[in-house]
């Protein structure tokens, strides 16, 4: 019996899905000792990072998640004195979401403990290997999110 033919297009959906799975146990140490579940700390940094403040539709769409996932979570971060909710201007019911000082001290915290876990990764693989391959993942990234707002499907 003979193995599938997978296409280069196959191979690097599974290369992404992989090191994504990677990253996430890379890091899993320092996310622990920030006390948030996964997603609550993947909202908290889609927020501190944000060049404007997101919504909760926002943050679902530009990281693949649903809506209400993100949903679930930004209300805990709320509640635990991380992020804020503040008036949208251009949409009534769609808040938008500030970090509060507590929660740029919890993402400092955990930015600090990840450049440690960084640091020793860097050891193994020229940093310059990561330049080129964001370059990379960038751009394909943009295409597929053209090709998804063309066709209707963002």
């Amino acid at each position: 019996m003979s193995l599938p033919h997978f296409t280069d297009f196959e191979r690097f959906a599974d290369e992404i899905s992989r090191l994504r799975g990677r990253m996430q146990a890379l890091y899993a140490d320092t996310r622990a000792k920030t006390g948030l579940s996964k997603m609550e700390m993947t909202v908290l940094t889609a927020v501190v990072n944000a060049t404007r403040p997101p919504t909760v539709a926002k943050i679902g769409r530009s990281l693949g998640h649903p809506r209400q996932v993100v949903q679930r979570a930004a209300p805990r971060l709320a509640a635990a004195g991380l992020i804020i909710f503040a008036d949208n201007p251009e949409h009534k019911r769609a808040s938008l979401i500030l970090p509060t000082d507590a929660g740029r001290k919890v993402k400092a915290a955990d930015h600090q403990r990840a450049q440690a876990v960084t640091e020793a990764v860097l050891v193994r693989i020229d940093e310059a290997e990561f330049a080129k391959a964001a370059n990379q993942l960038h751009a394909i990234r943009i295409e597929i999110e053209n090709y998804l707002r063309e066709t209707n499907h963002e």
